[in-house]
């Protein structure tokens, strides 16, 4: 009776001490998105079954089930895309074929310009070049002299237009020449460079990396060194590089480790970090406050007409106080990730855009004025690399191109540009300027008929699409046609420089309104009462499904 009673007291005992556990686990996962996004190791597993499978020509035409005429129609305006494309960029297109064979990043880029079942079909037919060679004012030229308004904003680099950096580059190479490229020591410009990002950012100390990846992965380095905790929060969807840690399942080979990837704006989240003692930073991009819990939207995910994106700044900037709040209060890093942001919505980047104040803060991509770079700004607590009383406890960094002389140079351009009046006038009233821009289209394109709107945080914009339809991602082709330069996510995202004029925007909204009206004319967006968001998904379902058994089956007799 007493060894009974004794067994019974320590499996109570035991019980009662895994209850907190429990619901801490129960707690982080009730935190996370419901989507695979917000799952990392589910969305890992799951991508590692989808089986690769490729349409025909019928079925490239026609894998909406639309009528024999309709994919007629569409087959006709696809070779006639690929004739049209094929002989005004012949000689950047020849460029591009032949450095395919030796740039991985092409073939990565070229793979996944569309969904996978599409791709084989269209890369064999309908030819792209990767290659440019000038470029002025709010263009590009590509080798065969056809000029193209840009609107890929160099992943983010082009803030302020090309010609911009080409003279910030010029002129800082002309300041440090004499140093030339010498590494380790500094030359003076370093300086005022480093007194204006701590009054930019507001932060004690300053770091200089080679990438806004490096960068990121050492404001999280020092973070878990100072608070000797080891685990970091980003939020679903967020983008902060591609490294491991913060680029959780699909596309890492590692599986999930120290991270928890939770919910955007959501209450749950907030309870996780109020609870936990494990949490050494946390990570925010503002450019999720378009699309909070989406990863980046790129047309090769573009299977249906699901994407949706909006920005509230009220509401973002009233998330961003609560975390702030949070983080104080449990001794979290807060870190924000501005390389891509930042010095884009304001003079003083997303802290002044919605005026909360983060312990850490990482610049990259314009403030190199057109040269590689990443920056850490941070509390003096927070930066020191070593501790006095333990002198073998080091947070090593060091990268052998950190403040090169010619980027410390351009560096020193830029932030003076930005000090200037010019420059201030750009940052008026950003956000009424691009925001009556995409009123302005979102109106012409309704009065089109088009099945297309757009959605902006301020000069970032997203294409979305009103009507179900398997062939949206077609409109990347015919947007290159009417002389509009997307970078290779397509319609997920279009990044303008702040030198486009009124008559600029004007000359690229009638191209894409142009553009739409001729792949509506070429059947693209068929519409049959059937066909829905929800039965496009199933068909697929079907198709994996299907392609998967057909897998198992060629595996078993083999």
């Amino acid at each position: 009776m007493d060894e009974t009673f004794a067994l019974s007291a320590l499996a109570l005992a035991a019980v009662l001490l895994a209850l907190p556990k429990a619901r801490r686990r129960l707690q982080l996962s009730r935190a996370k998105h419901r989507s695979l996004a917000g799952h990392s190791r589910m969305a890992k597993r799951l991508a590692g079954l989808i089986p690769g499978y490729a349409y025909d020509e019928a079925q490239f035409f026609a894998s909406d089930a639309a009528p024999a005429a309709v994919a007629a129609q569409r087959s006709q305006g696809f070779y006639r895309l690929c004739a049209v494309l094929g002989e005004r960029h012949a000689k950047s297109i020849a460029a591009s074929n032949e450095a395919r064979e030796g740039i991985s990043d092409l073939q990565f880029t070229g793979s996944y310009r569309v969904p996978f079942q599409y791709s084989p079909f269209l890369r064999q037919h309908l030819k792209t070049g990767s290659f440019l060679q000038a470029s002025d004012g709010v263009m590009v030229e590509d080798l065969d002299g056809q000029r193209f308004y840009d609107l890929t904003g160099s992943y983010g680099v082009n803030v302020f237009g090309y010609d911009f950096y080409r003279s910030c580059v010029d002129e800082g190479i002309a300041l440090t020449h004499r140093l030339g490229p010498v590494l380790g020591a500094y030359h003076p410009c370093v300086l005022e460079n480093v007194a204006r990002l701590k009054r930019i950012s507001g932060q004690d100390e300053v770091s200089f990396h080679m990438s806004g990846t490096e960068a990121v992965m050492q404001a999280v380095r020092l973070a878990r060194y100072h608070t000797r905790r080891r685990h970091l929060v980003r939020f679903c969807g967020a983008y902060h590089g591609w490294w491991e840690d913060v680029q959780p399942g699909p596309g890492n080979p590692l599986p999930p480790r120290e991270t928890y990837t939770l919910q955007d704006m959501a209450e749950g989240s907030l309870r996780v970090l109020a609870t936990r003692r494990d949490i050494a930073c946390v990570l925010i991009n503002p450019l999720q406050a378009l699309h909070p819990n989406k990863g980046a939207p790129g047309d090769s995910s573009l299977l249906d007409s699901g994407r949706s994106a909006g920005f509230d700044r009220a509401a973002y900037t009233a998330w961003l106080q609560r975390l702030r709040e949070v983080c104080t209060a449990r001794g979290i890093v807060l870190i924000f990730d501005e390389v891509f942001m930042g010095f884009r919505l304001a003079a003083g980047g997303a802290q002044e855009y919605f005026g909360v104040r983060a312990d850490m803060v990482v610049y990259g991509k314009t403030l190199g004025g057109g040269l590689p770079v990443g920056v850490v700004c941070g509390r003096a607590d927070l930066m020191k690399r070593f501790r006095e009383d333990r002198p073998a406890d080091i947070c090593f960094a060091r990268g052998t191109f950190n403040a090169h002389p010619y980027v410390m140079g351009a560096m020193k351009v830029f932030l003076d540009r930005l000090e200037s009046p010019q420059l201030q006038a750009v940052y008026a009233d950003l956000d009424a300027v691009w925001n009556a821009r995409a009123q302005r289209l979102n109106a012409a394109l309704q009065a089109a008929g088009l099945p297309l709107r757009v959605a902006n945080l301020q000069s970032i914009w997203t294409v979305m699409y009103t009507q179900p339809s398997r062939y949206n991602w077609m409109l990347q082709f015919y947007l290159r046609e009417q002389g509009l330069a997307l970078s290779w996510v397509g319609t997920g995202r279009f990044i303008f420089s702040l030198n486009y004029s009124e008559a600029d925007f004007e000359a690229v909204l009638q191209r894409f309104v142009a553009a739409a009206l001729a792949m509506q004319r070429e059947g693209w967006w068929w519409q049959d009462a059937g066909l829905s968001n929800k039965s496009i998904r199933r068909g697929i379902l079907r198709e994996t499904l299907g392609a998967k058994w057909r897998e198992l089956l060629g595996g078993s007799v083999s």
